[in-house]
This record gives C-alpha cells, structure tokens and sequence, in this order.
C-alpha cells in the first residue's frame, strides 16, 4: 500500500459524512469513452463536432443525425460497473457515503448499488415522449431505428441535458445540501471543466478534499491529497 492510498484510507475512516464529485474518468475503467481526454469523443471524427450535435438547437433542427450519435457514441448497454463503482456503492451501504454527484449519464452508479446519486446531467435509461409525457426506457430506445417514436407519434426525448439546456433545479438544490454538510469530499474522474456542473465545488466547507484525476484539474483548489492514478484502480485498495 503506498503512502498516497494509506492517506486516503485515513481520511474515509476519520470521515462520517463523504460526497463523491464524479465525471467521465469514473466510467472509462467500464470501457465508456470521456469527451476530452486523448480517444475521447472530442478527438474523433464526425461530421459535426460533438458540442454542436449534442446541442438543444441540433437536437430541434436535425433530430436524425442526432440520434444517429445518440446511438452510437452515448449508448454503451453492455457497459458493467467498475471497481470504482463498487467501492462508493460499499461506502454508501457502511454509512459513510452520503451522495455520488455525477455528471455521467450512464446510470452505473446504481448498477453497482448506490442509492443515493445525483445525476447533474440526467441519465440514458430515463426518456420520455416530448408530446404526451410517457416513460420509456433504455431498452426500448434500443429497439428502435431513426428517430425514435411513441405510440401518439411524438419523439421520445433522452432525459439528458443537452447543451443550451439547464440543469434539474431540485437536483442542483439537493447537491448544494449534500456538499455543505460534507466532511470529506472526493472529486474523482473530472477536469471540472464544465459548467454550471463544476462550479458546485465551491459549496464544500468541509475540512478534507481529495482529488483523484489522471490529468490536472482545471481549478485551482487546496486538495489535502492528489491522485493521478486511475481512480478504480485506487478505490479498489482502500
């Protein structure tokens, strides 16, 4: 055990109260590719850049080839939970764990058991009909081609904030409370590059932050350790 995970392991034993503050860097380990890093979906080609597709005007004027990436860059079925994943699930469970906030869409949090995630962004398995509201799931998005369609004839809509959108006021509301009453926050798997996501940091008053990121973060924050192994290779040792 290196010095880098004993200090980790004593600041989760000595804390009562953690948040977790995840991004894409949590899934990678699940095979779920991250837009910025180097094979993230910011570096491939496609005919249009990923910010503008994943845009509420794109989404509004060429709903075909938005779905057309919708498929194949967001939707990962056969992704399975990570040993990250795993470990903030047993932290829950043992009480520890207060809240993941995530700004993942993939819904692995709660396959691996958490209960309590906050998903800034909305998640894939939740889409609903834009004209008469109804519920479908992810594998019924699956089982369709082209636009997909409900049964009135309205498009069912990805419960995902796309850009130009604004976040879920309850659920901003709910991570700022969980961040305030945080004694030990753990920021893992984000550049904390993007916004209003990122800036939800600065509600944490708590006495220790630990950041654990591959590449550096794009705040300037007094973190009590920083890690710059992938974080469930790390979580996993504590």
């Amino acid at each position: 055990m290196t010095d880098q995970i004993k200090r980790l392991k004593e600041l989760v034993d000595g804390s009562g109260s953690i948040v977790f503050f995840g991004g894409a860097g949590v899934s990678t380990e699940s095979g779920i590719p991250d837009f910025r890093s180097t094979g993230g979906l910011y570096h491939q080609q496609w005919k249009y850049p990923p910010e503008v597709i994943l845009s509420h005007t794109f989404y509004e004027s060429n709903p075909e080839e938005f779905f057309r990436f919708y498929r194949a860059k967001m939707l990962m079925p056969g992704a399975k939970p990570n040993a990250a994943h795993r470990k903030l699930a047993e932290w829950e469970a043992g009480g520890r764990l207060k809240a993941v906030i995530t700004q993942n869409i993939d819904g692995l949090h709660q396959a691996a058991g958490s209960r309590k995630v906050l998903e800034l962004h909305g998640s894939v398995h939740r889409n609903h009909c834009e004209r008469c509201g109804k519920f479908y799931g992810l594998d019924d998005i699956l089982r369709t081609e082209g636009v997909p369609r409900c049964s009135c004839g309205g498009i069912i809509k990805p419960d995902v904030v796309l850009y130009e959108e604004g976040l879920d006021q309850g659920t901003l509301e709910e991570a700022v409370r969980c961040l305030a009453a945080a004694d030990l926050l753990i920021i893992g798997g984000t550049s904390l590059n993007v916004y209003p996501a990122a800036g939800l940091i600065r509600y944490f008053g708590g006495r220790h932050l630990v950041l654990i990121n591959k590449s550096p973060v794009a705040q300037d924050l007094a973190a009590d350790l920083v890690i710059t192994d992938p974080i469930g290779e790390t979580l996993s040792q504590v």
